[in-house]
């Protein structure tokens, strides 16, 4: 399944990835929206280069990809065939939580305590106004996830035997350009230097540790296991991103579509989610910001992933990811 078949659109000219023939090295490669791929160890003679060591030096790199893109005269592979990789290696993840208005409303009432005796109409009402005010007088909630969590866009995500209620989360995440560190809300869109799809699976049962609730959250037990980020395909400059608050967010499961949303349902835009994290973090070219999920989870409708189903991600101007889960087989 991991083999591309068919090109999804995307914006712009070119996009990046890193790819590899069957049984072969990986290498960074500029896509084309032809279908076609060039190597860019060969491309820019450099033997050992991996598609983060792009984004150490962005802004000196970039014409340079531009140029490639329009130039026919190079290497082009097909990419027909060709095996798709996540399109980067970071050294920090760092995700949003809560950070869809509609998605943190429904997840307060599902996780609201037993003695509250409002009507989820009730309830609904004040959790809008609590959104209201939270976006004006309070911060992005943002927390750590690990490198060894992504896998690529077409691998098989693996279920853990213990995952009870494993979950989808579509989320946009942004890939950083160059060393940032206390960067203003008007700062932090230029320390991005493009945008890739990523599904921040999450086993709902593992969330909350009923032995410490004192605690709080367990996000190493719920998110982070082998292939729980599901990244890529493609990295899109975000200057082909007209306005990354206004694209669409669409997950199918076998077809169904569960989510379907647009990033203008953030409570804290992507510029604040960046600027937030730079605040405490250094930021590191290569390294990921993801902004949140919006509304549309598994938990909400009662259902979960289990065997055999197929996730289908696609965020406008990104194309589109494809995974199917396979349960962990005991040994």
């Amino acid at each position: 399944m991991n083999a591309v078949t068919t090109l999804a659109p995307f914006a712009g000219s070119f996009a990046l990835g890193t790819l590899s023939v069957p049984d072969r090295e990986s290498f960074p490669g500029l896509v084309i929206p032809a279908g076609r791929v060039l190597n860019l160890r060969i491309a820019l003679d450099e033997p050992a280069l991996t598609t983060r060591a792009l984004f150490e030096r962005w802004d000196a790199v970039l014409p340079r990809l531009k140029a490639l893109a329009g130039d026919t005269s190079g290497e082009w592979l097909s990419l027909e065939g060709l095996r798709v990789h996540a399109p980067v290696e970071p050294v920090q993840v760092f995700q949003a939580g809560g950070n869809y208005r509609q998605h943190a409303i429904e997840m307060e009432i599902i996780y609201r305590p037993a003695d509250d005796k409002r009507t989820v109409e009730e309830a609904r009402a004040d959790l809008e106004r609590e959104m209201d005010r939270r976006s004006v007088e309070e911060q992005p909630y943002v927390f750590i996830g690990l490198p060894g969590a992504i896998t690529g866009p077409y691998d098989d995500v693996v279920i853990p035997a213990w995952a009870r209620k494993p979950d989808w989360e579509l989320e946009l995440a942004a890939v950083i350009g160059r060393p940032a560190y206390q960067l203003s809300v008007d700062e932090a869109l230029e320390c991005v230097a493009g945008y890739t799809i990523a599904n921040d699976l999450t086993d709902r049962a593992s969330i909350f540790r009923k032995d410490i609730p004192a605690m709080g959250t367990d996000w190493l037990r719920c998110k982070n296991a082998p292939g729980f980020t599901p990244l890529g395909p493609w990295i899109v400059p975000s200057e082909a991103i007209a306005d990354p608050q206004d694209v669409r967010l669409t997950l199918k499961v076998n077809g169904d579509t569960m989510q379907d949303e647009s990033t203008k349902d953030m409570i804290f835009s992507i510029a604040q989610v960046v600027s937030y994290v730079s605040q405490t973090a250094r930021l590191l070219p290569g390294d990921l910001v993801l902004t949140g999920s919006p509304t549309g989870n598994g938990v909400l409708r009662g259902i979960l992933l289990r065997d055999g189903d197929v996730m289908e991600s696609t965020i406008g101007g990104l194309g589109v990811q494809r995974t199917r889960c396979v349960t962990e087989r005991s040994s």
